[in-house]
């Protein structure tokens, strides 16, 4: 590990301006000590916000919800509204890490958490989103867990969280604190697809501070749910998973919120199922013709084919469970 600077801040303040002077904002740690410890990253300087008041879970408008940047991924999941009004938010969550991680992960340190690549992680190999220009390796070498939807020839390393994929679905926002004053950022605009740019990650601006992310209110009465498939049971990453919400009124679906892990370089938000859905009565014929269109512009690799399938599978397996048709 190099030598690095640590400071402790407690006022939002002075966190902007440890960031704004090149400090790496940290708070559980239980991601970017990893990569510091394998000097995957290299930070000078780290400034821990564990103390700042951002750790808090709050109703907003009509049944939205904004979650403290904060809030341990633990605390969210076992909220009362957090599970009452959107339990695909717990559901992800609590299929997330190992209980002992979600104690001490934060929601915004999970959404910044990078990729789990194993070539990203081998300082030894290529791998443009660590060391730009110097390739790709997972191209051509073992890229079986690797994503199918919204690669590159620069990259096709899978964004690895799960509570992710459930805000991508939810449309949510992501509140962020910076140097020039508060804005906010949709949620699927937050997280970059690599393109020829792939160490560019997040839509931050310099110093920027992640103060929480906000679900909207969504018509009633609302179902949703997180089904996740992996090669064990327990303290795996997905190979596919689905998040969806349905508002289902007189028979009919009146909204649809899909998205789907595991298979992209971001969350990814499928507007194809959504639409197909919409304005439909459930029935098992639905689900399928919906899924069929969740893997529409799939590019897999060698390895990863089985993915396409997986994905259309595990997208119709969830729609039937929060459908009600299963």
């Amino acid at each position: 590990m190099h030598p690095f600077t640590y400071t402790r801040v407690s006022d939002t303040r002075e966190a902007l301006n440890a960031g704004r002077r090149g400090g790496r904002y940290i708070a559980g740690g239980t991601t970017l000590v990893d990569l510091m410890r394998e000097t995957v990253e290299r930070p000078e300087a780290l400034v821990d916000i564990s103390g700042l008041p951002l750790g808090e879970v709050t109703v907003t408008g009509r049944g939205g919800l904004r979650i403290g940047a904060l809030v341990t991924m633990s605390e969210a999941a076992a909220h009362r509204k957090v599970r009452t009004l959107f339990p695909v938010i717990s559901e992800a969550l609590e299929l997330s890490a190992s209980a002992q991680l979600r104690n001490m992960a934060t929601i915004g340190g999970n959404i910044m958490q990078r990729t789990r690549c194993t070539y990203f992680r081998d300082v030894t190999a290529d791998c443009n989103r660590r060391e730009p220009g110097s390739g790709c390796a997972a191209l051509e070498g073992v890229n079986r867990t690797h994503a199918i939807l919204g690669t590159s020839d620069a990259c096709v390393a899978t964004h690895p969280s799960d509570v992710a994929v459930a805000f991508a679905a939810l449309e949510a926002q992501v509140l962020l604190l910076g140097p020039d004053g508060e804005r906010q950022v949709a949620f699927v605009d937050f997280l970059l697809r690599p393109g020829s740019t792939p160490n560019r990650e997040q839509a931050l601006r310099k110093g920027e501070l992640i103060t929480a992310v906000e679900i909207p209110a969504l018509s009633r009465p609302l179902k949703s749910g997180y089904l996740k498939v992996r090669d064990r049971q327990s303290y795996e990453f997905a190979l596919t998973s689905a998040a969806v919400a349905l508002h289902v009124r007189g028979g009919v679906i009146r909204e649809a919120r899909v998205a789907a892990g595991g298979v992209g370089t971001v969350p990814w938000k499928l507007p194809a199922v959504e639409r197909h859905l919409v304005g439909e009565r459930p029935s098992d014929s639905l689900w399928t013709a919906a899924a069929a269109k969740a893997a529409e512009g799939a590019r897999p690799l060698q390895h990863n084919r089985f993915k396409v399938e997986l994905l259309q599978r595990t997208v119709e397996r969830q729609l039937r469970i929060v459908g009600g048709t299963k």
